[in-house]
């Protein structure tokens, strides 16, 4: 039986998902309602029936507060005590392409608003749980500091982070939550609000799998109530087989269609804006082999992580999506088998430079698992493939293939 890992691309949700999450376990988020249509977003300003309404374009880049729309309409983020306006505001934002400081220029095209009850906040706290190494575990982070970055209070105030390791076999005690929310700076019977919303936020996120579980601000306003206005959740990507509602909610559509794909694959693809592409294995030899192609004077188009366990078909995808690229003028691919086999590499290479009629320069550098039956396989194949003795070997004929 083989047994191969393959990587994974991070979960992305959209703030009234991770809101949702949070909502079913019992943690006090804003009343809030989804919409799709101009005329869903009126309708759920009124139901709201609040005193004050923020609606929200929902995409994944930050910085929507100070985005533009190509509709005109300026900011991702309307305050309004007026329900009558939401629905005219949600018209100029459904359909539009939202640019901020984070998207490309064209921006990203709006399909969902959240239209959420607008509270005031009285006091901003930070409060995350996360898993630290270093405890073997997971562990509560907080600061009475809360609605600016957190590293920043780290550096200037380090006496202001507090920390409080979880025992995974307890959980969460009484007194580790009061303690925490002393700390925080909740008082009376905003204390004790404030232990139990952390013991909750704690049940979520052993719930759902998380490796950080981050609320920023976790604040009270003047009616006394004590909300998790702003949270971000990462989950455990190897957790995916038991979380399959959770990951069904992954919104890809923002993210690069090539990334995408490559994700089908069991692929990681990260584009960039040179000409050479960068077919390897494992995060740290891509770096690297960008970096000596960089030295070498050339500029790397991309680095596409084939991971620890590859299939022929993988290599026949990644090829394809590389030969796809217009600027791509070279391949080099730079494999270094441990647990991955050479020869497996080496048959899925010739495979598609048969059917994909490859047109670019092709440099291989392999090492490792079944070299020699890889090298074998190369040579014979009557192929224009260009064989690299070492890492910096494969840089400078991959470079030099270009400059032909």
């Amino acid at each position: 039986m083989t047994f191969w890992l393959t990587p994974r691309r991070w979960l992305n949700l959209q703030e009234y998902q991770s809101k949702k999450l949070m909502q079913d376990s019992g943690v006090a988020v804003q009343r809030f309602y989804v919409a799709n249509t101009a005329s869903d977003a009126l309708d759920a300003a009124k139901r709201l029936n609040a005193n004050e309404i923020v609606l929200k374009a929902q995409i994944l880049a930050g910085g929507r507060g100070k985005g533009v729309f190509d509709s005109g309409l300026k900011g991702g983020v309307h305050l309004t005590k007026d329900p009558a306006v939401v629905g005219d505001l949600a018209s100029k934002m459904l359909g539009f392409n939202l640019r901020t400081k984070q998207t490309s220029e064209e921006g990203v095209k709006v399909k969902t608003v959240m239209v959420a009850e607008a509270l005031d906040i009285s006091r901003e706290t930070y409060f995350a749980i996360l898993m630290d190494r270093s405890y073997n575990g997971p562990v509560m982070v907080g600061s009475p500091q809360g609605g600016v970055d957190i590293e920043e209070v780290a550096a200037s105030n380090p006496e202001l982070i507090f920390k409080e390791v979880i025992d995974i076999f307890e959980g969460v005690r009484d007194d580790q939550a009061l303690r925490m929310a002393a700390n925080l700076g909740f008082k009376g019977a905003l204390q004790r609000q404030a232990a139990d919303q952390i013991k909750r936020l704690y049940d979520l996120f052993l719930k759902v799998d998380a490796t950080q579980v981050e609320v920023n601000p976790f604040g009270e306003t003047p009616e006394g109530q004590v909300v998790c206005f702003d949270a971000k959740i990462n989950f455990d990507d190897n957790a995916e087989f038991r979380q399959k509602d959770v990951f069904a909610m992954d919104d890809m559509s923002e993210s690069d269609p090539i990334e995408t794909e490559a994700a089908k694959w069991g692929l990681k693809y990260i584009g960039m804006d040179g000409n050479i592409a960068c077919f390897v294995n494992g995060a740290g030899l891509a770096m690297a082999t960008c970096d000596i192609i960089d030295l070498h004077g050339g500029k790397p188009a991309n680095f596409l992580d084939l991971g620890g366990g590859v299939q022929e078909r993988q290599v026949y995808e990644a090829f394809k999506l590389l030969s796809a690229d217009s600027k791509v003028e070279a391949i080099l691919v730079n494999i270094f088998g441990g647990i991955v086999n050479c020869a497996i590499i080496a048959n899925g290479i010739t495979k598609a430079c048969r059917e994909l009629e490859l047109k670019v320069p092709l440099v291989v550098r392999l090492e490792g698992t079944n070299v020699h039956e890889a090298k074998r396989i190369l040579t014979e194949s009557g192929l224009p493939i260009t064989a690299a003795e070492n890492l910096d070997d494969a840089a400078v004929k991959a470079v030099a293939a270009i400059k032909k």
